[in-house]
């Protein structure tokens, strides 16, 4: 494991927690959103979900930024380009975060890409 700048190892292992706990939210939210459109629920609830995955996505994007300005990527992953392009839609980057996620010792928190 990286260690962040300030080189406390159990502040880096909280901000990788924060961050696989807000991707965990952020993905519970995507999928609430695309299960109320197949459920054709109403557009209220739709907007309401969908403001909730749009406010999820914004909170684990600045907590990658976070992880990548204290240098806690792993392996020569990308978090915050990953996670930025998982919140837009691409698979591939989100299986990267998640994969980040479970080297970090937090794949309870998060779940498969997708």
């Amino acid at each position: 494991m990286s260690s962040c700048s300030s080189g406390d190892p159990a502040q880096a292992k909280e901000r990788q927690r924060d961050y696989c706990t807000k991707l965990g939210s952020w993905q519970d939210a995507k999928h609430a959103v695309a299960t109320s459109a197949a459920h054709a629920d109403s557009s209220d609830a739709q907007n309401a979900r969908h403001d909730i995955a749009e406010s999820a996505g914004h909170a684990v994007v600045d907590a990658s930024k976070r992880l990548a300005q204290e240098g806690l990527e792993q392996g020569g992953s990308h978090i915050f380009d990953d996670t930025v392009n998982a919140v837009g839609g691409d698979t591939g980057a989100e299986s990267r975060a998640v994969s980040y996620c479970d080297s970090s010792g937090f794949e309870t928190l998060v779940g498969s890409a997708g």
